[in-house]
């Protein structure tokens, strides 16, 4: 179990009652932002302490790792110049009785505070510039222990959290396969071409198959048994990028969630990467060796800018 604070003044009210928590994935200059990339650290068992109004007014059991997200409707005009395109995190929220003002116990709180990204300052008052950030077990033992028994339920039941496999990735590209197939400004032909990329077939896995020939993982070479799967995700690109070779691995069913969903990646030199927050014994079973290093082999110039992509903003990323 790991602990988490958030910082949720604009959005608590959506997040708590929606049971999630949503960042973008960058900031307004495409910089990257430690409180947004912790959301991709993120575990099914782990316990946030929700911040709001200078008290920490809820705690909440993270049931999913976190998925690729369109910025929910109902923020409004909340975040306006947030990117449309973030990371989201199912959560089960628990509004508290016993709220809490850290600026009143900073006697114990202060000696805790992390010399890094700490989401408190020094007198006690929340960093408006923090989403999300890792508190120590130390930290989160002080807040568990002046929120007193009510909060001992939610610390068992996240001990006994299983992952939650909920996403809203397959409405959203439908949502987009429909615009897609709706829009008379493009071919049909190519219509036709780019929605049927989106499963990973037709056009988009015979250009695929120029380049590769068999699963990276398996080794499966019958292309009955393979999909075209997006290195930079289907959902994320433009039609020219949906439909490009390079853009692609063929890769077996199970594989191809695993790669889709960030669980795991590729470096340029075509060694595996797994994400830290996978289920090891579900990849073994999947057919991926997780004890020793894999090398799938080199990969072509057009391929390792893709997968650079899937890297930055799709894969899970390692824990600090």
């Amino acid at each position: 179990m790991r602990f988490w604070w958030v910082n949720q003044n604009q959005t608590y009210r959506h997040e708590i009652s929606g049971g999630y928590l949503w960042s973008p994935k960058r900031n307004a200059n495409e910089a990257r932002n430690p409180f947004y990339e912790s959301m991709r650290e993120v575990s099914p068992g782990d316990l946030i302490f929700s911040f709001k109004d200078t008290r920490i007014v809820a705690v909440g059991i993270a049931e999913s790792y976190c998925w690729e997200s369109p910025k929910p409707q109902e923020f409004g005009l909340t975040g306006s110049y947030w990117e449309n395109i973030g990371w989201k995190v199912k959560v089960h929220f628990f509004e508290i009785q016993s709220t809490i003002r850290p600026k009143d116990h900073m006697d114990l709180l202060g000696p805790l505070r992390s010399a890094k990204y700490s989401p408190l300052q020094a007198n006690g008052n929340g960093l408006q510039s923090v989403y999300l950030a890792e508190i120590s077990p130390e930290f989160a033992g002080v807040l568990t222990s002046l929120i007193g028994d009510e909060i001992a339920p939610i610390v068992q039941a996240a001990g006994d959290a299983k992952p939650i496999a909920v996403d809203d990735i397959d409405f959203w590209e439908s949502r987009i396969a429909l615009d897609i197939s709706e829009n008379t400004g493009i071919a049909e032909t190519e219509r036709q071409a780019i929605v049927r990329a989106r499963v990973g077939q037709g056009l988009f896995k015979e250009r695929v198959s120029k380049i590769e020939t068999r699963c990276r993982i398996t080794g499966v070479s019958n292309p009955t048994h393979l999909i075209a799967s997006h290195c930079k995700p289907w959902r994320d690109s433009s039609n020219e990028d949906r439909l490009n070779g390079e853009n692609g691995l063929l890769l077996t069913p199970s594989i191809d969630h695993l790669f889709d969903r960030g669980f795991i990646g590729f470096e340029n030199n075509g060694q595996l990467i797994i994400s830290p927050v996978a289920d090891r014994p579900s990849l073994q079973r999947m057919g991926i060796e997780t004890e020793s290093i894999v090398n799938v082999g080199g990969f072509t110039s057009g391929q390792k800018q893709y997968l650079d992509f899937h890297r930055n903003s799709v894969l899970l990323m390692t824990r600090r």
